[in-house]
């Protein structure tokens, strides 16, 4: 038997990006190919790309740059573009740099394989379609691997809300919404192959409104509470949620079920009603905060965590002083600031920027705020004793790494054969972005 050919995949962005590599070294597993560590030995790269932030495209086209004399001194080796970048530009990828074999979008990636295939002759094949068939019922699979001890299920995709500074309608397309009986068999057989957390991913995850086994559309609530009964699943999460999209029956879910962890991801972007406006969120501040006094009414000691804009075009002082005092508000226990940046083709990518050094002091001044908070609600965990899942082996010896319920990296002595066990442990001290424990 001819040895394995060898992928190397590197992955920029959110956790749904992460899901679509994974499932992506599947498919090309069935078709021969494991997973390898390192660009050096591989006989595919494949570079699945994030274009939410700042000069994604830039980052891509660099990294391509550093791959050129890999491809001179291997020429047989396939280079393969995916994600949202791949979407956005298609084709001009491979204008810019020929010696890309493979672009395909995030729609499209079941039918990599045979886009590798067709490559094997030297053509150059682009498919950046939104194909009418579930990617996800016609992905190949490969050996099924021991996992690790959390991982991601995607259950929805793409976002109908058109937020004038985001590109995920365009490179995502409309929300679409897996049906209930695909994704509990997922999850069992995530569970079978050791996992004990399972995080929900989507663009707008709690307008997940999939087809149950009666036909009806189901909440993500409903789901939620089905994954629930699965024996072995310990702990269910989700991302990312809109405001405009929490329901009576998700606070009551996180009111019920122990399983569902007290952490939630719910972004505003801007404290000012003026600026949320303008950047078409459709909610206001007041309404924003009515969704964490009901969260948090139904869980008092929920996690909150939030996405913040600053420097979004037309703010002013008086704008972000809305968005200080909403932050000091929520009391968040973590939270991503960004400074503005436009991309294109959305409705926000020609407006006049707010100048520079401005967006850049008020940055600064956000991730004070914020970075104060997070230690201080990392701080009153000492003297708690957290369930822990262990995940991995730490770097020290006889050290692992653990998630609390608020997703807190817990650092803690333990055997290794803890790795995939939820253990009681005291927490001592309060690193950066980090607890330290003592197992009980």
């Amino acid at each position: 038997m001819s040895a394995p050919k060898k992928l190397f995949v590197k992955t920029w962005g959110c956790q749904m990006n992460v899901y679509d590599s994974e499932r992506m070294a599947e498919a090309m597993g069935a078709s021969g190919y494991e997973a390898t560590e390192s660009a050096d030995d591989a006989d595919m790269i494949l570079l699945n790309t994030c274009h939410i932030r700042e000069k994604a495209s830039e980052k891509m086209y660099s990294e391509l740059g550093r791959l050129k004399e890999h491809k001179l001194a291997r020429p047989d080796v396939k280079i393969g573009v995916a994600g949202c970048v791949a979407q956005a530009e298609g084709a001009e990828i491979i204008r810019r740099q020929p010696m890309v074999d493979v672009v395909v979008g995030p729609q499209a990636y079941h039918r990599l394989p045979d886009m590798v295939a067709r490559s094997s002759n030297g053509a150059k094949v682009v498919d950046t379609e939104f194909p009418e068939e579930d990617k996800f019922t016609r992905l190949p699979r490969g050996p099924k691997a021991r996992r690790a001890p959390a991982a991601f299920l995607t259950v929805q995709e793409g976002c109908d809300k058109f937020c004038a500074f985001c590109v995920v309608p365009y490179t995502r397309g409309a929300e679409v919404s897996r049906p209930v009986a695909r994704i509990i068999a997922e999850a069992r057989d995530l569970v079978e192959r050791g996992v004990v957390e399972l995080t929900l991913l989507g663009q707008n995850v709690n307008a997940y409104h999939g087809a149950g086994p009666d036909g009806e559309a189901w909440s993500l609530a409903q789901l939620v509470r089905e994954l629930a009964k699965i024996d072995g699943l310990e702990r269910i999460r989700y991302t990312t949620s809109h405001p405009n999209d929490m329901s009576d029956d998700l606070y009551a879910a996180h009111a019920e079920l122990d399983k569902l962890m007290p952490y939630l991801h719910l972004p505003v972007q801007s404290g000012s009603d003026r600026i949320l406006k303008a950047m078409n969120r459709r909610h206001t501040a007041e309404t924003y905060m009515r969704v964490i006094e009901r969260m948090r009414a139904a869980r008092p000691d929920m996690a909150l965590s939030g996405d913040f804009i600053v420097g979004f075009p037309g703010e002013t002082d008086e704008d972000f002083a809305d968005t200080m005092a909403l932050v000091k508000a929520v009391g968040y226990g973590s939270a991503f600031s960004f400074k503005y940046s436009a991309r294109p083709g959305t409705p926000a990518a020609g407006r006049e920027l707010v100048p520079d050094d401005v967006a850049h002091d008020r940055l600064l001044t956000l991730q004070a705020q914020i970075t104060a908070d997070q230690f201080a609600f990392q701080t009153s965990m000492i003297g708690r004793t957290l369930p822990v899942l262990v995940e991995k082996s730490g770097r020290k010896a006889g050290q692992v790494i653990g998630k609390s319920p608020y997703l807190h990296a817990v650092h803690f002595e333990a055997p290794a054969t803890s790795i995939g066990q939820i253990v009681p442990v005291r927490i001592v001290a309060s690193e950066k972005n980090s607890l330290t424990g003592r197992a009980e």
